[in-house]
């Protein structure tokens, strides 16, 4: 194997150099598989085609830009949808992954909706329902890990103090998530942006 070949291997959060960006049809396609795979949610599907198999973006261009639809209204794989199209494609990027996204589910969901209408009191079916919401679960812890492997890597204090502060705030402390986000968004810019300073003076 040669040697560029051997890294590229060790190191699959590094994006191809030099790569085309995807066709519409190839972003279409890409999110339906991530939609059509995604039980228990689709961002782990999303990260692992995007940054491990496709090497569109690198782990951290994809926490950034995850960050960045938490502040869009709507649902957050939605948002990324459309913000990942429109980054590679434009506009119609944009529309061709959401597309994608949605459509293949939305599909599915409409027929399963009327199966459970019909047999969503038999027992057997509730218990498997429980069964799926245990696998979701352990689903977006794993992906809550990938996640924060290039903060734990970095060792930035700043990061991991906010992080930390944000969990404790809404995971402990149950404060409104409207309110910790008015607070935390204006720390970290500007703590972040006086650190910049500091280090480039």
């Amino acid at each position: 194997m040669p040697p560029d070949s051997a890294s590229a291997a060790q190191e699959p959060d590094i994006p191809t150099a030099d790569a085309a960006p995807p066709g519409l049809l190839d972003l279409f396609l890409a999110f339906a598989r991530m939609s059509l795979a995604g039980f228990g949610g689709v961002l782990v599907f999303a990260r692992r085609a995007i940054v491990e198999q496709h090497r569109w973006m690198t782990a951290d261009e994809f926490n950034e830009t995850f960050a960045l639809c938490h502040f869009l209204p709507g649902p957050n794989i939605v948002n990324l949808s459309m913000v990942f199209g429109s980054r590679l494609r434009g506009i119609a990027g944009g529309v061709a992954a959401f597309a994608g996204l949605l459509l293949p589910p939305t599909l599915i969901m409409t027929v399963l909706a009327i199966v459970y209408a019909r047999f969503g009191d038999l027992d057997l079916l509730r218990r498997s329902l429980a069964g799926i919401s245990c696998a979701a679960v352990g689903l977006l812890i794993a992906v809550v890990f990938r996640m924060m492997t290039p903060l734990l890597k970095r060792m930035d204090p700043l990061a991991l103090t906010l992080m930390l502060g944000v969990f404790l705030a809404i995971g402990v402390l149950r404060l409104p998530l409207p309110a910790v986000l008015l607070v935390a968004i204006p720390v970290s810019i500007g703590a972040t942006y006086f650190l910049r300073r500091k280090v480039a003076a």
